[in-house]
């Protein structure tokens, strides 16, 4: 994964206008300084307000509807992450949520390896995983893992799953083209 630390995109300066200090506020626990990312995005001020206001962007990331079990959207989030290189988000998410949500050091960790370990997951969780493997590394649904998808989840989930999958890859894009500095919350 990339880890760069000089951004080509200067996050908004804080202290941040008051419309956009008012969104901000909704994401964030009090006295937690925003994300870098976040930031960047607010430089756009209409589409940082646009993404908050829309509920695309809120405390738990983006398009949380609370549909997905937490520790399946986490673990996608961050497969979605690892196999797209975008090491800020997945540093992020490590940091910020992902064991609130579910995630154990260890599945954290396999989250990052190129060949998951089965024994760290559940057989609807691995079949999720893989598909953030194909649809990010080939754009590609082979038979074998729809058959194995379906057999744990249905086409509503699958939906959302896919969306989740390419919100963060976007993301990813995001972060490759602005460069973020890693934020640090330890």
């Amino acid at each position: 994964m990339n880890t760069v630390t000089t951004p080509r995109i200067a996050p908004c300066p804080l202290p941040l206008p008051p419309d956009l200090a008012e969104r901000m506020n909704r994401l964030l626990p009090a006295g937690m300084p925003p994300p870098q990312i976040f930031l960047t995005v607010a430089r756009h001020g209409e589409l940082f307000k646009e993404m908050v206001d829309t509920g695309l962007l809120g405390p738990t990331g983006l398009a949380d509807r609370r549909r997905l079990a937490p520790e399946l959207r986490e673990a996608l989030i961050l497969r979605t992450c690892a196999m797209a290189r975008c090491d800020y988000e997945f540093h992020l998410h490590e940091q910020t949520l992902s064991r609130r949500m579910g995630l154990s050091d260890a599945q954290i960790t396999d989250l990052r390896q190129p060949a998951l370990d089965a024994t760290l997951w559940t057989p609807p969780l691995l079949a999720a995983l893989g598909l953030a493997d194909g649809l990010v590394q080939r754009l590609e649904v082979v038979d074998a893992s729809w058959a194995e998808l379906r057999r744990h989840f249905d086409e509503a989930a699958l939906i959302e799953m896919t969306q989740l999958i390419g919100h963060y890859t976007g993301v990813a894009m995001l972060a490759a083209l602005a460069r973020p500095s890693l934020d640090r919350y330890r």
